[in-house]
């Protein structure tokens, strides 16, 4: 079973490769209702949801995946004209099997991802970013909201070498540590430790969002490269979430590297009372008050059609169509004053110099 919430400044638009944007399919479609500066700073600009979903559909990206035909030209379209370079789908699997249905998971996407070798590229090494707008793909960052699959130290090695590139240690309370739900928060544990060495190592990137507060702080403290934490808010705002980081643990995230990803998940956005791409931006400019500009970034933990699917509003932000999602965050940002170039950093140049931080260090090239 996955849960409800389970299925990398200098990286910005200056240092982005020139594009041909006759040939460039992302956004070839007119966007209206919003400024050019937005349409321009989101078609120009490298943007990364650390926790974006192809869809929520799980049965339907189950077809995807094993069935080469079943994802249309209309889909590819769709993700494209949403001004999403690359997504970070991220599941997390938490009843039965973990280990095989991890295994599964991305066995699935590898052949996914090889079956639309001309439109998707795995991003495996940070130089795949510019690779992927380079070649006007979409770029998948494969990784996973839980960290049971790793049953040794070994195992890191193992699912780096099928793709994984991001890891949130812990759900819910496991071997690793405790999860944001678990009211006693036993902290990172022994083997916990071990893996984030192993992942620290091999250059896989530690994520946080669901740890508890005390594991939170023991894996950043333990951490040798930035931590992430793909798709959460700030405390301050919502007291009532201990989902939401507090003040310590983003000052911390900050000081060691780590970006945090800011949610457009109703909850975590506001408590009560009206909620909508305002009250997400306030969640920014706290993180940018609180850590500095460069550690701040999108994760949206949805994807282009929202989580209520027509239901009563639970967990979707109101005003928001969640295909333009990048670009209500966008205008806002600007609405607010933030200088384009910030901008441009916050929708995926500090995800990608934090992710290319923590990547592992190509070996030497030996004299021949």
């Amino acid at each position: 079973m996955i849960s409800r919430r389970s299925f990398l400044a200098a990286a910005c638009t200056l240092a982005a490769p020139l594009i041909d944007r006759r040939r460039c399919g992302i956004l070839a479609s007119p966007v209206t209702g919003y400024s050019s500066a937005t349409v321009d700073l989101v078609r120009d600009s490298l943007v990364i949801d650390l926790l974006g979903l192809l869809t929520l559909d799980y049965p339907r990206l189950v077809e995807w995946q094993t069935e080469p035909g079943a994802f249309t030209p209309a889909d590819l379209a769709r993700l494209k004209a949403s001004g999403i370079t690359v997504f970070h789908p991220a599941v997390g699997f938490t009843d039965g099997d973990v280990r095989r249905s991890s295994l599964a998971d991305i066995e699935r996407w590898n052949a996914f991802l090889s079956a639309h070798a001309g439109d998707f590229l795995r991003i495996d090494t940070p130089a795949d970013f510019d690779r992927a707008r380079a070649e006007n793909k979409i770029g998948i960052l494969l990784g996973f909201q839980n960290s049971e699959h790793f049953r040794t130290e070994q195992d890191v090695d193992r699912f780096y070498a099928m793709g994984q590139r991001v890891s949130q240690l812990t759900y819910y309370d496991n071997r690793l540590g405790g999860g944001s739900t678990d009211p006693h928060d036993r902290g990172l544990t022994a083997f916990g430790a071990r893996v984030a060495a192993r992942m620290n190592a091999a250059g896989m990137a530690i994520d946080v969002s669901h740890s508890g507060d005390r594991t939170t702080l023991d894996i950043i403290e333990a951490s040798s490269t930035p931590v992430l934490a793909t798709h959460t808010g700030c405390r301050a705002l919502v007291p009532s979430s201990r989902r939401c980081k507090t003040d310590e643990a983003i000052g911390k995230l900050a000081a060691k590297g780590g970006v945090l990803g800011v949610t457009m998940v109703r909850p975590f956005v506001r408590a009560s009372g009206p909620a909508g791409i305002e009250q997400v931006l306030d969640h920014v400019d706290h993180v940018v008050k609180h850590a500095g500009v460069e550690h701040v970034a999108l994760g949206s933990d949805v994807d282009l059609d929202g989580r209520d699917r027509g239901r009563a509003r639970r967990y979707d932000l109101d005003g928001v169509q969640y295909s333009r999602k990048v670009f209500d965050f966008t205008e806002g940002l600007l609405r607010r004053r933030y200088a384009a170039r910030d901008v441009a950093a916050i929708l995926g140049g500090n995800a990608r110099r934090a992710l290319g931080e923590i990547a592992r260090p190509a070996p030497p090239v030996r004299p021949s």
